[in-house]
């Protein structure tokens, strides 16, 4: 059975440690609480919290929503996998992060946690509810700090630890092949792990839900502990207009990523979702530049050269 109150007590409780936890670091109670609910009906009914900061001491911009939507149909992003499944209601539950520092030498990082429930089927096919999860986290640094890089996949493979010794491999090669800008030929960061689809069952496990919800819990309880360590690190480091020229440059590769390739934008979008909550990822300032590249040598082409997938742990 589905509970969705199980899940909505985790996905809010989850909004409401990683708020209070940037919070603590940014030194003040900055963000902007933005409830939201709406009637069911046409194209989504639900409720959620964005919470956001913009202009803060720490973070540039950076915002954790929590959401719990309810639509008449799957989108089609959701049902590329399923076809069988077109047509059905659904819920979808869970938090997108995105956290874009103010300081270039500061990584920006993104993480997401979701359930996503297809109804029982309508008419004479009484087929049971179909509930599965998805989710990850990725880091992109501006500046080559690769124990910093270390740290952060470390925490990720200890997080999938108790759930397979396999799976930490899987979901670091399908992060680095997801958060890839085909169009540059160029990954968006230095990866992480990435699932989506998930429902399947493991050792110790009777029930396949059960195990997934509580994979996917894992991941999103060890997002703080591996990604704000190195925001608290490096945020005093002194900095001038060459780092945040850069930092602007090497944002506009996060903006085409989440504008062209990015699946959950476009679940959002098809599915009627608050546009300012889905385009909160954004970062505040930008730039775009003609053909450029770093100078040889310089630590702007250092960090070009981590991009590249490899073995950090």
């Amino acid at each position: 059975m589905i509970d969705t109150a199980t899940l909505e007590a985790y996905f809010s409780g989850l909004q409401a440690r990683l708020v209070a936890a940037a919070q603590a670091l940014e030194g003040g109670g900055r963000f902007r609480n933005d409830p939201w609910r709406k009637e069911q009906g046409a194209p989504l009914g639900g409720h959620g919290l964005t919470s956001i900061i913009e202009g803060g001491r720490v973070f540039e911009r950076g915002g954790v929503a929590f959401s719990h939507v309810t639509g008449p149909a799957l989108p089609a992003s959701a049902t590329a996998k399923r076809p069988e499944l077109a047509g059905r209601a659904f819920e979808a539950l869970g938090v997108s992060l995105v956290l874009h520092p103010l300081n270039p030498y500061c990584p920006t990082a993104h993480m997401n946690v979701r359930a996503l429930i297809a109804s029982s089927a309508g008419g004479g096919d009484q087929s049971a509810p179909v509930g599965w999860f998805g989710g990850g986290m990725d880091l992109t640094p501006y500046y080559p700090y690769a124990e910093d890089i270390r740290h952060f996949h470390g925490a990720c493979k200890r997080a999938l630890a108790p759930f397979g010794d396999e799976l930490h491999a899987r979901y670091k090669d399908w992060c680095d092949e997801y958060f890839y800008l085909p169009h540059r030929q160029e990954p968006r960061g230095v990866g992480g792990i990435f699932y989506d689809d998930l429902y399947e069952s493991g050792e110790g496990w009777d029930d396949p839900f059960a195990r997934s919800f509580a994979l996917t819990q894992a991941v999103g309880d060890a997002f703080a502990g591996a990604y704000l360590p190195l925001v608290e690190k490096r945020h005093g480091t002194p900095y001038g207009e060459r780092e945040r020229d850069f930092q602007a440059y090497r944002r506009g590769r996060y903006v085409e990523f989440n504008l062209v390739c990015d699946r959950g934008t476009l679940f959002g979008l098809q599915s009627g979702g608050r546009t300012e909550a889905i385009l909160m990822s954004l970062p505040p300032v930008v730039k775009w530049r003609y053909d450029w590249h770093p100078e040889p040598g310089s630590p702007e082409a250092q960090i070009y050269a981590m991009l590249a997938p490899r073995d950090w742990v």
